[in-house]
């Protein structure tokens, strides 16, 4: 272990590490209780120690390994609860059964409608209607880009929504 943290020579870790991987396998299962997560906690405890041995002063290898891999298969058992798992429901799958296109192609002929009545508008309510909806414009930045005055700006703008709806009542 001294050596180790003298050369950082990982051959020397290694040979350590496998002198424990039995013992460092066993406490992983006993608390993880399955066996190919437990074969992934021996690879990232390795790894663990490449770091750790050098910032701690270990006395006691062996003991010292246990609490370590003790920490690891707990805070691996934490990160597990904060996953949420869904139970498989078939009647979420999709079947032959497409009603769910049916809201698209609503929402589609929808916004056809509204782009068709957007085109209805007079020239100053449809150039206001875009700027403000489309390129989300404030009425200052409108009123500077079109030269129009702010309260015509704001009237262009309440004016255009209410022929929008009516027109789209009318051809809804």
């Amino acid at each position: 272990m001294q050596a180790f943290k003298e050369s950082a020579d990982q051959e020397l870790l290694a040979q350590l590490y496998l002198r424990y991987s039995d013992l460092v396998y066993g406490v992983c299962m006993k608390y993880l209780k399955d066996s190919e997560s437990s074969k992934d906690a021996v690879m990232n405890i390795y790894q663990e120690l490449l770091v750790k041995l050098q910032a701690h002063e270990v006395d006691n290898f062996k003991s010292w390994l246990y609490v370590v891999v003790k920490n690891h298969c707990l805070m691996q058992l934490r990160k597990e609860k904060k996953m949420i798992t869904v139970e498989f429901t078939p009647t979420v799958m999709q079947s032959e059964n497409f009603e769910h296109l049916d809201s698209v192609l609503e929402k589609e002929n929808e916004l056809k409608k509204l782009e068709n009545c957007i085109e209805h508008l007079p020239q100053e309510q449809k150039q206001s209607i875009h700027l403000f909806y489309l390129e989300n414009k404030c009425y200052n930045e409108i009123a500077t880009q079109t030269g129009y005055e702010w309260n015509k700006v704001r009237s262009l703008i309440q004016n255009g929504r209410r022929n929008l709806k009516i027109c789209m009542e009318k051809n809804g």
